[in-house]
C-alpha cells in the first residue's frame, strides 16, 4: 500500500495526472505499478488502477489476475471497480476513500445515480438500434468451438 501511495504522490508531484497510484502483487511482489495518466495521455479511461492491470496482464500473458492482490491510493471509481472485478484479482485493498476524492472534486456519485435511472431518464442520450443484426455476432460467439471463454 505504502507503493501505491508514493506513486500517488509522486505522480502530483510530477504532474503528470491526478493523485492516485495502484499496484498489482503477486506471491508477495510488485509485478506492475499504475498511476494515473489521464491527462498526460488524454486518454479517460487511464486511471491508476486500469494502468496497473494492463501492465500486469501483460506480464502475466493472461487476461485474467488470478492469485493477485490490488492496492490502491483510493477507493475504486465505478469504471476501476469493473474492470477490477473483470480482472478477477483474489482481493483489493484501499486508503483514501470515495468520499475523500469527492472532497478533491473527484466526485463519482454521478455516476452511481445515472447506473440507477432508467436508460430513457438519463442525462446522456442513450438509445438502442440495430439489435437484430447485433445478434448475429452474440449467435456466432455462442456456436464457435474455438473461442476463449473469459
Amino acid at each position: 500500500m505504502r507503493e501505491a501511495i508514493r506513486l500517488s504522490i509522486e505522480n502530483v508531484e510530477s504532474g503528470n495526472g491526478g493523485p492516485f497510484g495502484a499496484v498489482v502483487v503477486k506471491d508477495g511482489k510488485i509485478i506492475a505499478r499504475g498511476t494515473n495518466q489521464v491527462t498526460s495521455t488524454n486518454d479517460p479511461t487511464a486511471h491508476a488502477e486500469v494502468v496497473a492491470i494492463r501492465k500486469a496482464c501483460e506480464v502475466l500473458g493472461s487476461f485474467q489476475l488470478d492469485g493477485c492482490e490490488i492496492y490502491t491510493s483510493c477507493e475504486p471509481c465505478p469504471m476501476c471497480l469493473g474492470a477490477i472485478y473483470w480482472a478477477r484479482p483474489d482481493k483489493i485493498y484501499y486508503a483514501n476513500t470515495k468520499t475523500d476524492a469527492a472532497e478533491i472534486d473527484f466526485d463519482d456519485q454521478f455516476i452511481y445515480e445515472e447506473l440507477d435511472r432508467p436508460i430513457s431518464e438519463r442525462k446522456l442520450f442513450t438509445e438502442q438500434m440495430l439489435r437484430d443484426e447485433a445478434l448475429i455476432a452474440f449467435k456466432k460467439w455462442a456456436e464457435s468451438s474455438d473461442k476463449i471463454e473469459y
